[in-house]
This record gives C-alpha cells, sequence and structure tokens, in this order.
C-alpha cells in the first residue's frame, strides 16, 4: 500500500553570515506569503527572491536569497 504525505516546509536565510531556519507558519500560504509574514523580523526578506525547492530528508528547504547590491 502506498501512501502519500505531505512533506514539511522550512524556510532558510542568511542573516549577517548566519543561516536561520524559520519554520513554516501556515502550510496553506504561498512561499511569497511566508516571506511578507517574516518580513517584519527579518527586513532583508523585503527585497529577497526565493530559490528553487529541495528535499532535504523528509523538508522541503526553501532558500530566502537576498538581492541586494553592494554600492561602490
Amino acid at each position: 500500500m502506498l501512501l502519500a504525505t505531505q512533506l514539511e516546509r522550512v524556510f532558510i536565510i542568511n542573516d549577517n553570515g548566519q543561516e536561520i531556519q524559520l519554520t513554516d507558519p501556515e502550510p496553506k500560504w504561498s512561499v511569497e506569503a511566508v516571506m511578507n509574514f517574516y518580513s517584519n523580523a527579518y527586513p532583508i526578506l523585503t527585497t529577497a527572491k526565493v530559490s528553487a525547492p529541495k528535499i532535504v530528508k523528509d523538508f522541503i528547504h526553501y532558500h530566502f536569497e537576498s538581492v541586494m547590491g553592494t554600492k561602490g
């Protein structure tokens, strides 16, 4: 018998060189809605983009990547 299970989502950001894993606040939300939800606590997310999801063990990892350039 085959059983289908939904994998949990994990959202990852790099904040000042430190990798932070964020839990999924609401599985029904889109990835963009989750990024917006966390943008109050992590302002870097206001200009971030989402990388393609990767399955790691029994989780789907989404990386929020900053698109801020460097000046100079």
